[in-house]
């Protein structure tokens, strides 16, 4: 099963990873405690043996993996081309690859993301990417029309792990639904019709307490960071998404990177968190 943005649409792709290799999202994120932690050198050739350190230990196993662009932008071009390297071989190694850059604007600058990100022929083409509503769910139809085109993806930031997030997704619109049900409702829209689940999903944290969410218009996935060093556990999520349990995909970054280089050991950490969550996979 290559990740590719290819074939069958993403939702269905990615329903099937899931059934296939278990409920989970693994970042890469590179950052310099985190290199440093690990013995390698914060410069380009570190973040190289990083990332390669990660393909090998769950590319070839986790559903999905997420690159953190950032992470990769502050070495300039050449970590760039890293990331373009790393992105390539975990799609070869089977893994969906979640781009997470949180790309957000109007227009032609719009139109051009959704081309770096979502259209194969790019280079720097993942399965999906993450994406920022915030200039209004309808500036991302670039993104929308690519990922109809092309049977990509994408997770639109809706209710977010950080506490920040609260002061404006958590602020409730003259309907009376808070913007990040808004969000939620308006991506459903997207989806609408699609079968087994659309390509458009939402980001929603573990950490988001009492909420109050309807989940059930998206028909889509969930991608659900703030677990393991945020206090998000696998408790909250049972609770917070009850019957839309088997479209969420729990996202772990630090739960399973503190334990490298070694690949065995970053190994058994992945199938740890596959299985607290297999919950999600069960009827």
């Amino acid at each position: 099963m290559k990740g590719t943005g290819e074939g069958a649409a993403f939702g269905s792709r990615l329903l099937t990873a899931l059934d296939a290799r278990g409920s989970l999202c693994i970042g890469i994120d590179p950052h310099r405690t985190l290199l440093e932690s690990w013995g390698l050198p914060v410069d380009v050739d570190g973040l190289a043996r990083f990332a390669d350190i990660c393909v090998r230990s769950f590319g070839a196993e986790a559903a999905v993996v997420k690159p953190q662009s950032a992470f990769f932008e502050v070495f300039g071009s050449a970590g760039v081309a890293v990331l373009e390297t790393t992105i390539a071989a975990l799609r070869e190694s089977g893994a969906l690859v979640v781009l997470d850059v949180k790309r957000g604007d109007i227009g032609s600058t719009m139109a051009a993301y959704a081309e770096a990100y979502l259209d194969p022929a790019s280079p720097i083409a993942a399965d999906a990417v993450t994406l920022s509503p915030y200039l209004g769910v309808g500036s991302l139809q670039p993104a929308f029309d690519a990922i109809a085109a092309h049977g990509t993806g994408a997770f639109v930031l809706a209710l977010t792990s950080n506490p920040e997030g609260a002061q404006v997704q958590r602020a409730i619109g003259a309907d009376g639904r808070s913007v990040a049900q808004t969000i939620v409702d308006e991506l459903g829209r997207r989806n609408h019709g699609a079968v087994p689940l659309g390509s458009v999903g939402a980001v929603v944290g573990a950490t988001i307490g009492a909420a109050g969410l309807d989940f059930g218009s998206l028909n889509g996935p969930f991608l659900v960071p703030g677990i393991g060093a945020q206090g998000g556990t696998a408790e909250d999520v049972r609770r917070i998404f009850g019957d839309a349990r088997a479209h969420v995909v729990p996202s772990v970054s630090r739960e399973v990177l503190r334990v490298g280089p070694e690949v065995s050991a970053l190994r058994d950490a992945a199938r740890r968190q596959v299985e607290q969550f297999a919950f999600l996979r069960r009827p």
